[in-house]
């Protein structure tokens, strides 16, 4: 390669190094000068450095004896967001590999029918499918009608405000999220090798296990992936199933950042967020090339 062809090279990759630069690199730069600077008496930060912002992300001191202690509340908001995000992602695949190969099995003019059926949730706000799900679930719903009409309750259940709401909801929002990859591993399978396991007397399954699943499972590990970090970093599904309860990580930042008034903690829990979606996206990687490298 020649030096006219490096810097042509270098030339056509500019502006997107420029664009990543601008509005990915410099900002997260900005955060994380922001979580080692002293708190402003209302909002904002003194350019005075300090590690306060991290310390108090699992850490609390007393407000009379200056004792130090964890901070139980911000270690269960950030237990429950990993929980709730892992459950999430378990609750997509028992509904989304099903119905992926429901729409992969079927006939190829009826596949275009059905994803669109999937897609058409991501034409609607955000905001409007989580208030949908909370008219379902809540004292007053839909399903607390049909149960007391059906006379198997006495008592409106209370569902909203709860782990439980949180996750129900999370799990329809992000639920086309696993579905789509999966259904395009599916896509690709011969299903051949599955008619071939069953002359060789292997059980649905053994078969399953051994042949359908290793092949799609780089759709099943991406969707999971999807589906896993925006749960972790969910902010408008939590606060509006779960409300002051269940709090999740995305909830604690906004708090950090507005009523809270302590920028450098917010800035602190930004980076934590990070560094787990990060962590996550590592070991996708390695599931991914481990894959590869073993054929």
């Amino acid at each position: 390669m020649t030096p006219a062809d490096t810097r042509r090279r270098w030339g056509l990759a500019l502006p997107a190094v420029a664009v990543i630069t601008l509005f990915s690199i410099l900002p997260l730069g900005v955060v994380v000068l922001y979580s080692v600077l002293t708190p402003g008496d209302y909002g904002n930060v003194r350019w005075v450095l300090s590690g306060e912002g991290w310390f108090s992300v699992l850490f609390e001191r007393d407000m009379f004896d200056e004792t130090v202690s964890l901070s139980d509340a911000h270690i269960t908001i950030l237990f429950r967001s990993v929980g709730l995000s892992l459950a999430t992602t378990l609750l997509t695949l028992i509904f989304g590999v099903p119905t992926a190969w429901f729409i992969a099995t079927r006939a190829p003019r009826q596949r275009g029918f059905w994803l669109f059926l999937i897609t058409i949730p991501f034409w609607t706000n955000l905001l409007v499918r989580t208030i949908a799900i909370q008219e379902i679930i809540r004292a007053e719903g839909v399903l607390n009608r049909i149960l007391i009409g059906l006379g198997l309750i006495e008592q409106p259940l209370q569902m909203m405000f709860t782990n439980f709401a949180v996750l129900l909801g999370m799990a329809y929002v992000f639920l086309p999220l696993m579905v789509l990859p999966v259904y395009a591993a599916i896509e690709k399978f011969d299903f051949r090798l599955a008619e071939a396991g069953y002359d060789l007397y292997a059980s649905r399954a053994y078969c399953l296990r051994r042949v359908i699943l290793p092949l799609v499972r780089p759709g099943i590990i991406a969707g999971s992936i999807l589906v896993f970090v925006p749960s972790l970093g969910a902010y408008v599904t939590p606060r509006i199933m779960g409300g002051g309860n269940s709090m999740m990580l995305g909830n604690l930042i906004e708090m950090q950042f507005g009523q809270g008034r302590n920028w450098p903690l917010g800035a602190a829990l930004s980076i934590t967020l990070t560094l787990l979606v990060l962590g996550a996206l590592i070991w996708y990687t390695r599931l991914t090339t481990g894959g590869r490298r073993h054929g």
